[in-house]
């Protein structure tokens, strides 16, 4: 008797955790940050970390899968890379700004890194684990972990409108990709790409570019 008691409890209850703690979790996502902008339609899935989203501009109807990082930098070093037990030799500050476009999609774990900008326009999709960061860790001394070295190199990034980014691609700084280009997966994007070419490898190069005569891709060689 007391057996299916219990078995009849577990029933009854087990549903309704699971309808609580999904309206919990719907409800964490909807708290959004108070980015710069007040989009409609945004969906940035937990888990997420936004740092400083009032210099985040953010268009409509972007979505964005879980695992993003979204961090414009003020300043360096901090924690975590540098702890607060550790004497601050200089200081560097940044006036850093994200601007996201409209309809941007992200499969998921997404990073934006800006110390200067990150530009991204309408329409770009980014499959799983991108990486865009406006600006390198300093290695000018090897006898000091790269870590407490000064940020360097520092240059915006720009990706142009309907360009498809795809999984594990790296951007660096100073870059500038053309609208409606394919970057496949996991290239390094060292240098501009010009408007709708297809670019692979690391570091990225141009294989394919859009032929508007023809209407078709052509090989470049």
């Amino acid at each position: 008797m007391w057996k299916r008691l219990k078995m009849l409890a577990r029933r009854m209850l087990e549903p309704m955790a699971v309808r609580a703690l999904q309206k919990i979790r719907h409800w964490e996502e909807g708290r959004l940050p108070h980015f710069a902008t007040t989009p409609r339609n945004l969906t940035v899935r937990l888990p997420r970390t936004v740092l400083s989203p009032e210099l985040i501009s953010v268009g409509d109807d972007v979505w964005l899968g879980p695992g993003s990082l979204l961090m414009p930098v003020r300043g360096f070093p901090r924690p975590p890379l540098w702890p607060s037990s550790k004497p601050k030799t200089y200081e560097q500050t940044f006036e850093p700004r994200i601007v996201i476009g409209n309809r941007v999609t992200s499969t998921g774990s997404l990073t934006l890194a800006a110390h200067e900008s990150i530009l991204i326009e309408d329409d770009v999709m980014f499959a799983a684990n991108v990486n865009v960061t406006d600006g390198f860790h300093g290695f000018e001394n090897a006898d000091e972990p790269y870590c407490y070295q000064p940020i360097f190199r520092i240059a915006p990034i720009v990706i142009k409108r309907g360009c498809w980014i795809g999984q594990n691609v790296v951007i660096l700084p100073g870059v500038t990709i053309g609208e409606l280009c394919i970057i496949g997966a996991n290239s390094v994007v060292t240098k501009d790409v010009p408007a709708r070419s297809i670019a692979v490898g690391t570091p990225a190069r141009v294989i394919r570019k859009w032929e508007e005569s023809t209407r078709q891709w052509v090989e470049v060689t």
